[in-house]
């Protein structure tokens, strides 16, 4: 039982953190379109 609890949360932890990854990639992706736009504004 120890062993199965043991999977369940590193598996939790390894899509938490590869959620994280991904988000914060979107977040540069998002922000770096939002310069561009205000770049050709200028």
């Amino acid at each position: 039982m120890n062993k199965f609890l043991a999977l369940i949360f590193l598996s939790f932890f390894a899509v938490t953190v590869a959620g994280c990854n991904t988000v914060h990639g979107a977040g540069e992706d998002v922000e770096d379109a939002g310069e561009a736009v205000q770049d050709a504004a200028d």
